[in-house]
């Protein structure tokens, strides 16, 4: 690495943190401004506030702002060193664009590989002592309100409940069912059946199980009965932010397990997981068009690049929402959305590569 490598990348590598350390402490006091109630009516400790909460909270937001901050620490570093005559110097000394590139390129993808590593395991696990706290002390108590609730809890089982009562762990209107491809095997039927969490089973009281071979049924009725079913408790607790605190490992193990039950509501946790992969991407891109759009010097100065470096960075991040509200609701494929703005991008940066002057 040559000596000016090292002169771009650090002044590249301290902008970013210097920016995300502010960009992050003003939406800690923004957040503190809208929650100090909440923790004065909870009495909450100033130890729990800070360490289970803030402390935890600063690496999300800190990925979630990255690729802002990493376009506006690029075009911040480049417009300073064009408004200073520094990248004339260079270029006039032979560097060819490409290669004043590479410096912007290596920093990218350190602060992308560090992302990664962070949103695939770090973050999830700050996540699931901050997102308690929130749900404990910031959110309405939890209540389980679907209505009509299907579940396959075996490769020929499925349960079904008409309600269910998340404090009470109750489910109303019980019914199991084993089915051969389209043939109905059994049918086991009870009123309500309840968790037994001494027993980890769920118990049900005045049964009916019904059995079919061909045409023939046989009618069995019980006074109680406990069974183990693959669905507990925890399947009915609030899913407030789940998706980002699963490790990526979990996050593969519980989209399996919800594929496997049938279920139709997964989009959330498999955009999440796509997104993970191509935000790295998205921040060298953005590194990228950064460059290309404040490497000439401004006849307005500064001001100019670096407010259009936080419209071109607003846009991208426009550009996830609109995206992951589409796969939510099913409109795109969520792999496809989680992509779309980083391709969107690419495509700019190619545009602005070829035809910007520089």
């Amino acid at each position: 690495m040559k000596l000016l490598d090292k002169y771009i990348l650090k002044k590249f590598l301290t902008t970013f943190v210097f920016t995300v350390l502010i960009l992050v402490a003003v939406i800690l006091v923004i957040d503190f401004t809208e929650k100090n109630d909440d923790f004065i009516k909870h009495n909450v400790a100033i130890g729990e506030i800070l360490f289970d909460y803030y402390l935890n909270l600063i690496p999300y937001y800190a990925n979630m702002l990255s690729p802002i901050t990493v376009f506006i620490a690029t075009v911040f570093v480049t417009a300073k060193l064009a408004s200073h005559t520094e990248i004339v110097a260079i270029l006039s000394s032979g560097v060819s664009f490409r290669r004043l590139l590479v410096p912007y390129l290596i920093g990218s993808t350190l602060i992308g590989a560090v992302i990664f590593g962070l949103i695939g395991w770090v973050i999830p696990n700050a996540n699931k002592k901050s997102v308690a706290f929130q749900v404990k002390y910031t959110k309405n108590p939890f209540t389980y309100d679907s209505r009509n609730i299907h579940v396959k809890v075996a490769p020929e089982t499925y349960v079904y409940m008409e309600s269910y009562n998340n404090t009470a762990n109750i489910g109303y209107n019980f019914a199991l069912e084993s089915i051969d491809e389209t043939d109905l095997k059994s049918k086991l039927t009870s009123s309500n059946v309840r968790w037994d969490a001494e027993k980890e089973k769920w118990h049900m009281d005045n049964y009916t199980l019904r059995t079919f071979n061909g045409e023939k049924e046989t009618l069995f009725k019980g006074s109680a009965l406990d069974t183990t079913l693959n669905l507990t408790p925890k399947d009915f607790e609030s899913t407030y932010k789940l998706e980002q605190t699963l490790t990526l490992t979990e996050l593969n193990r519980y989209i399996n397990e919800k594929v496997s039950r049938g279920a139709d509501d997964t989009e959330t946790y498999l955009i999440e997981k796509y997104e993970r992969f191509s935000y790295p991407f998205a921040i060298i891109i953005l590194t990228v068009i950064g460059v290309i759009v404040s490497a000439r010097k401004a006849r307005g100065g500064v001001g100019i690049q670096i407010a259009l470096g936080f419209f071109l960075a607003f846009v991208f991040i426009i550009f996830v929402i609109t995206s992951r509200s589409l796969a939510q609701v099913g409109d795109i494929d969520p792999k496809f959305a989680a992509w779309i703005p980083t391709l969107v991008f690419t495509g700019i940066g190619f545009l602005l590569y070829r035809f910007v002057p520089r």
